[in-house]
């Protein structure tokens, strides 16, 4: 039976923390569904098409292991539906770890038989978030170390002036 895990996050957009996270989960998954979440809560700056489109083109050495889909519903509740036995989460921080053992417990209560994986990223991406990415480019900044070029064009022209 193949070990499947399931990667959420807003990927708005794809980084370079992002597909070191992916590539060690699939040290450990046989399959990995990489899952685009749709928050009403929160404003992104690529619609969902262009956020799966980053990340195919970004992660297509690996698409033979991988699917990408959407979502509007508990992560926990999709992980089950889809045959995720585990809900793959990226840390970087102290605070991801906070906020991640608080949705883990929450998690477990809602459905104790998916379990969560946590991955340290690489050293040189502990600092990268999306949110930094934007802020950066924002202003204009040198986005090289942070995206794939194809990602950093993507980024650069939504804050062209």
């Amino acid at each position: 039976m193949a070990k499947i895990g399931l990667y959420p996050g807003s990927f708005d957009p794809i980084t370079y923390g992002h597909i070191d996270i992916v590539k060690r989960a699939l040290k450990i998954f046989d399959k990995l569904i990489i899952l685009v979440s749709v928050n009403p809560n929160k404003t992104t700056l690529f619609s969902q098409e262009e956020r799966i489109d980053m990340i195919k083109h970004e992660l297509l050495e690996c698409i033979d292991k991988i699917s990408i889909i959407t979502s509007k519903t508990l992560t926990v509740k999709h992980a089950k539906e889809l045959g995720a036995t585990h809900i793959i989460r990226g840390l970087r921080a102290l605070t991801d770890f906070e906020y991640e053992f608080q949705m883990t417990h929450a998690n477990r209560v809602l459905d104790k038989t998916i379990d969560s994986v946590f991955l340290m990223t690489d050293n040189k991406f502990s600092f990268l978030s999306s949110s930094t990415v934007k802020e950066i480019a924002a202003f204009q900044g040198d986005l090289t170390n942070f995206l794939p070029p194809y990602v950093k064009e993507k980024v650069m022209k939504k804050y062209q002036r």
